[in-house]
């Protein structure tokens, strides 16, 4: 191996699954709604957090809107 690179004798190029990789943010989410998705987790075999990504994606594909009346 070489101590030391070249970078710009590399030729590189932009990573194509840049725009598909995750953004990690801070959101509040109520205890009971965690809850249920590590109870989810536990009978799937899949990590809470890929649960809620997969179920806000199939919200975002699907156009799902919220059905919410305030009285």
């Amino acid at each position: 191996m070489l101590k030391e690179y070249d970078i710009d004798k590399l030729n590189p190029r932009p990573n194509p699954y840049a725009k598909e990789l995750k953004k990690q943010i801070t959101i509040k989410v109520s205890p009971s709604i965690i809850e249920y998705f590590k109870n989810e987790a536990i009978e799937t075999g899949i990590p809470y957090q890929t649960l809620i990504n997969l179920y806000l994606g199939d919200c975002v594909k699907n156009n799902k809107k919220l059905d919410l009346h305030w009285r």
